[in-house]
């Protein structure tokens, strides 16, 4: 017997959902760190802005973008 495994999505949706999370934290990263970081070298401000905006994608926004995904996908299925 096989258990039912959750719907993945496929890979070009995962990349268009991690990028729907990143691309608003890299913005308003970019944009709040810009006072404190201006005369940093360009690779130090994108190490401090990648160590805060990729743990919060992956952690908090990317699975609740992919839990709203799922939820839209079984209503979809639903209506069928």
């Amino acid at each position: 017997m096989h258990a039912h495994l959750p719907h993945v999505p496929s890979v070009h949706v995962r990349a268009v959902i991690t990028w729907l999370a990143i691309f608003p934290l890299v913005a308003i990263g970019m944009t709040a760190l810009a006072p404190l970081t201006g005369d940093w070298h360009p690779a130090l401000r994108a190490l401090v802005l990648t160590l805060l905006a990729v743990p919060t994608a992956v952690y908090f926004v990317v699975p609740r973008l992919l839990a709203a995904h799922s939820s839209l996908k079984r209503r979809q299925a639903s209506k069928r």
